[in-house]
C-alpha cells in the first residue's frame, strides 16, 4: 500500500502533475493525443504551465543492440523534448535532448536508463558523448538518468525501458494520428478543476475548427492527477488487502486479550497480595502493560524479519502490471511497524491490566486463590471469541469469492492452446528494408526453427496474445463499399500473420481455409476474420468468399476462426481480422511462435542454436512461454486471492485456538460443578453435550454476526469478482460449514476432557 498508493511519486512537486487523456475510452488510440492537438493545447492553456509526452506505442524489445557484448534486444521509449523537465528529473550524467535533436531526421541521440547503464555498460562514467549501435546505426549517448527515475514502474508497469529517444513534434509525426500520452504541470495557483474546465473549452474549440484543420483527430481532454493515473487501478485490491490485514490484527489482539485475561485470572491472588502490601494500582497496570508490550515487540521484530524476506521475494516476481519491486521495508514501514507494535501491545494488554488491578484484594483472597471469576469476565471473553469468529467469517468469504473468481478466470477459453508453446521476437537486420528481403529473411527463420527436432509447428505474428506487443491497430471495415452509413463500419483489431501461425497456435478454423504460401503480393488480397467480426458484418450469413472493405482496399474473406483473448482473460474477444504477412509487407518486428513436442527448455535451446545459424546477430536470449504470459495476465488476481486466502487460513487457526482456550478455561472453572453433576448421576455424554452446546452457541452467534458483514464485503469487492456474484451461495455455505467444523473440533477436546473428570478428585479440589 505504501509503495503503490501512499509514497509520493519520485518527481518535483508531484501533486501538481496531471495526466491529460483524450476521452474516457480504454482504447489506447483514443486515450492518446495527436501532435497538432498537443501543440495547440500548449499554446492556448493557461492553467497548464507546461506539457510534454511520450509515445506508448513503442515496441518492447523492438531494437537490436550490437557491439560491446552479445546481441541484445532492447527497448526505446520516444519522448518529447521537455518530458524530463516537466517531471522535474535531473540527469545523473550528461544532459537531456536539445531542440535540434528533437527535429525530424535529426542526428540520432539517446538518454540511458540507470538500470541499463549499470547492467550493459558497467556504469561507465565516460559513456556520455560516445556512441552505441542500435539497429545498425551509431547513436550518441547524451545523458544518463538517475536511479530514482523508473519510467516503466510509473507509466507502463509490466514493461521495461532501457533508454529514451526524441519524439519530434513535426508534420511527419502528426500524420500518424493519436500517438502521444501527455503529462502536464499545473500553473501556480491553478487547481485540477479549473484546468479541466479550461481544457474542455479548448477541446470544444478545436473540435469546432476540425473541418478547416487537415488530418486532425478529435480532442476531448480529460484531466486527472498523475497519482490517480498511476495508482488508480491498484486502489481497490490493495485496500482489500489492507482491510484483510486489519482484520487479522484484530483477531490477534482479541486472542491475546483472551490469553492475558486467562493469565490475569491465574495471577489474581498474586496481585491481591501485592495490593494488600501497598502496591499502587498504577504500578500493577504498568507492569502488565510492559509485559504485553514486550510480547508485542517480540512479535513485531519477528514479523519484520519475515517482511524483509517476503518483499525481497516480491521484488523478483514478474508481476505484470503491478510494480511490486517498489515494495520494501523502508523507514516509513519500520516506523509504522513500531507504532503498530506499541498500539497493539496497549490494546490487548490494557483491558486485562485494568480488570485484574481493579479487583478488591480482600474479596480475591477470600475466594481462595482460584482466580478472579464472575459473569462479566466470562461475557467479555466469549464476546471476543464471537468477534473472532465473525472476523474469520468475513475473511474466509472474501477469500472464497476471490478464489472462485480466479478459478473462473483460469477456466476461460483463450482461443488457442498455450501448453508447449514458445515465443520470441525476431526482426530482420536494418539492411533488410525491401519487402523481398524481409520475406526471404522470415522464410529462413521459419525453416530454421521448423527443422529443429521436437518442433511440431512454427508461425509468425506481429501481435502475441497477452504479450507486451499485443498492438492496438484498428482499421475501419465494412461489408459494403459505401461507407456513408456509419453503423455499417466497425473497427476490428488488425493482426499480421504468416501461413503457419493459426496451426502453431491451434486457433480453431470454423470455416474456409487458412493462409497459404501462395497468398503473396501478386495474388488476390485475402483476409481471415474471427467469428465476432463475421457476426457483426454478416449476421446470419456465410462471409467466406465475400469482400471486406477496409483502408480503401477490397479483401476477399477466405476463412473464419475463433476469437482469441489478446488483452486479458476477463475481457470478451473483440472483432479481429488477420492479414497475410506476405501480402502486407508490414515493417514491424514480429514474434516467432514454436509448438514443441519436447520439454520447453530443450526446444528453446535447440531453436536458439538454429536461429544463430540463420542470423548470428539475432538476439535470441528472450524466449518466453505462453503459460508464462498467462501467469503474468492473472498475477494481480492470483496475488490478491492467495494473500487473502492465507490471511483467512491463519485467522481461522487463531480463532479456533481462541475458541479452544475459552472452552477449556470454562471447563477448568467448572470442574467442581461437573464433578458434582457426575456424582449425582449425570452421564459423561451429558457433560460432553453440555460443553459442545456452549461451543455451538458461540459459533452460531459469530456466524450470525459475520455472514451479514461478509455479504457487505462481497458487494464492496464486486469489481474484483469474475463469474461469481457477491452473494454466491456455494461460497457462503462452504465458509459456514468450515467454520462450524473447525469450531466443533476446537470444542471437542475440552468436552472430551470434561466427560472424563473424576468426581472424587473434582470434589476434593477446593
Amino acid at each position: 500500500v505504501h509503495a503503490l498508493l501512499l509514497r509520493p511519486l519520485p518527481f518535483v512537486d508531484p501533486a501538481r502533475l496531471v495526466w491529460i487523456a483524450n476521452g474516457e475510452s480504454a482504447n489506447l488510440s483514443s486515450q492518446t493525443i495527436q501532435v497538432d492537438n498537443l501543440l495547440d493545447f500548449q499554446r492556448q492553456s493557461r492553467a497548464i504551465v507546461d506539457a510534454a509526452a511520450f509515445s506508448p506505442f513503442y515496441g518492447v524489445g523492438a531494437i537490436r543492440l550490437t557491439g560491446g557484448g552479445p546481441p541484445e534486444r532492447v527497448t526505446a521509449v520516444p519522448v518529447t523534448e521537455r518530458f524530463f523537465r516537466v517531471l522535474g528529473v535531473q540527469p545523473l550524467a550528461g544532459r537531456f535532448f536539445t531542440a535540434e535533436e528533437c527535429r525530424w531526421n535529426a542526428t540520432k541521440a539517446v538518454v540511458l536508463a540507470h538500470g541499463f547503464w549499470q547492467r550493459r555498460l558497467g556504469a561507465d562514467p565516460g559513456i556520455v558523448g560516445r556512441a552505441i549501435v542500435l539497429d545498425g546505426v551509431a547513436t550518441t549517448v547524451v545523458g544518463v538518468l538517475p536511479a530514482s527515475f523508473d519510467f516503466a514502474a510509473t507509466f507502463t508497469p509490466g514493461s521495461r525501458a532501457d533508454f529514451f529517444v526524441p519524439f519530434p513534434l513535426a508534420p511527419e509525426t502528426n500524420r500518424r494520428g493519436n500517438t502521444l500520452a501527455v503529462i502536464g504541470r499545473l500553473a501556480p495557483g491553478a487547481d485540477l478543476a479549473a484546468a479541466h474546465a479550461e481544457a474542455a473549452v479548448i477541446g470544444r474549440r478545436l473540435e469546432a475548427a476540425r473541418p478547416s484543420l487537415q488530418r486532425r483527430n478529435g480532442f476531448r481532454p480529460r484531466l486527472i492527477t498523475l497519482r490517480d493515473h498511476v495508482s488508480g487501478g491498484f486502489t481497490t485490491p490493495l485496500l482489500v488487502l489492507a482491510v484483510s490485514v486489519g482484520f487479522l490484527m484484530l483477531l490477534v489482539c482479541a486472542n491475546l486479550s483472551n490469553l492475558l485475561l486467562a493469565r490475569a485470572a491465574q495471577r489474581a491472588r498474586e496481585m491481591a497480595v501485592r495490593t494488600a502490601l501497598g502496591a499502587r494500582r498504577v504500578v500493577l497496570v504498568r507492569q502488565m502493560l510492559v509485559e504485553s508490550l514486550v510480547l508485542s515487540g517480540a512479535g513485531a521484530a519477528f514479523g519484520l524479519l519475515l517482511a524483509v524476506a517476503c518483499t525481497t521475494v516480491l521484488a523478483t516476481l514478474d508481476a505484470g502490471a503491478w510494480p511490486l519491486h517498489g515494495a520494501r521495508v523502508d523507514a516509513a514501514a519500520l516506523g509504522f511497524t513500531v507504532a503498530m507494535a506499541v498500539t497493539t501491545g496497549l490494546a490487548f494488554g490494557l483491558l486485562p491490566a485494568l480488570r485484574v488491578s481493579g479487583e478488591h484484594p480482600q474479596r480475591t483472597l477470600k475466594d481462595g486463590g482460584r482466580g478472579v471469576r464472575g459473569p462479566s469476565r466470562d461475557i467479555t471473553r466469549r464476546a471476543m471469541v464471537v468477534a473472532e469468529i465473525a472476523l474469520v467469517c468475513v475473511l474466509l468469504t472474501g477469500a472464497g469469492l476471490l478464489l472462485r473468481s480466479l478459478v473462473r478466470v483460469l477456466d476461460v477459453s483463450l482461443g488457442f492452446e498455450p501448453r508447449s508453446l514458445l515465443a520470441m521476437r525476431v526482426d530482420p537486420p536494418a539492411s533488410h528494408t525491401a519487402r523481398e528481403r524481409r520475406s526471404a529473411y522470415f522464410d529462413a527463420i521459419v525453416r530454421g526453427a521448423g527443422s529443429v527436432p521436437g518442433v511440431e509447428a512454427v508461425g509468425l505474428t506481429d501481435a502475441l496474445p497477452l504479450g507486451s506487443n499485443t498492438g492496438w491497430r484498428r482499421w475501419d471495415a465494412s461489408a459494403t463499399k459505401e461507407r456513408h452509413e456509419r453503423e455499417g463500419i466497425v473497427q476490428p483489431l488488425v493482426r499480421m500473420i504468416d501461413e503457419g501461425y493459426l496451426a502453431a497456435m491451434r486457433i480453431p478454423l470454423h470455416a474456409g481455409r487458412a493462409f497459404a504460401s501462395t497468398d503473396t503480393v501478386g495474388s488476390e488480397p485475402v483476409v481471415v476474420v474471427n467469428d465476432a467480426l463475421a457476426r457483426t458484418l454478416w449476421p446470419g450469413a456465410d462471409p467466406v468468399g465475400r469482400m471486406l472493405h477496409t483502408q480503401g482496399e477490397e479483401l476477399r474473406v477466405v476463412g473464419i476462426v475463433g476469437g482469441v483473448s489478446y488483452f486479458g482473460l476477463e475481457r470478451e474477444t473483440e472483432p479481429e481480422m488477420y492479414l497475410p504477412l506476405r501480402q502486407t509487407g508490414d515493417g514491424h518486428p514480429v514474434d516467432l511462435v514454436v509448438r514443441g513436442t519436447q520439454p520447453d527448455p530443450v526446444v528453446a535451446n535447440s531453436v536458439r542454436a538454429a536461429l544463430r545459424r540463420v542470423d548470428p546477430g539475432l538476439p535470441v536470449a528472450d524466449v518466453t512461454t505462453m503459460d508464462h504470459l498467462i501467469d503474468r495476465a492473472v498475477f494481480a488476481r492470483r496475488f490478491v486471492a492467495w494473500l487473502i486466502g492465507g490471511f483467512a487460513a491463519f485467522g481461522l487457526v487463531i480463532a479456533s485456538l481462541g475458541l479452544y482456550a475459552v472452552i477449556a478455561h470454562s471447563v477448568a472453572q467448572r470442574t467442581h460443578e461437573m464433578g458434582v453433576r457426575l456424582a449425582l448421576g449425570a452421564s459423561p455424554r451429558t457433560i460432553q453435550r453440555s460443553v459442545l452446546s456452549q461451543t455451538a452457541r458461540l459459533t452460531l452467534v459469530g456466524l450470525a454476526t459475520g455472514l451479514p458483514a461478509a455479504w457487505s464485503l462481497g458487494r464492496a469487492i464486486r469489481s474484483l469478482l469474475f463469474g461469481v456474484v457477491p452473494s454466491d451461495p456455494i461460497t457462503f455455505a462452504t465458509v459456514a460449514g468450515v467454520i462450524a467444523a473447525v469450531a466443533l473440533l476446537a470444542g471437542y477436546l475440552p468436552a472430551r476432557r470434561a466427560s472424563r473428570i473424576d468426581p472424587l478428585q473434582a470434589l476434593r479440589q477446593d
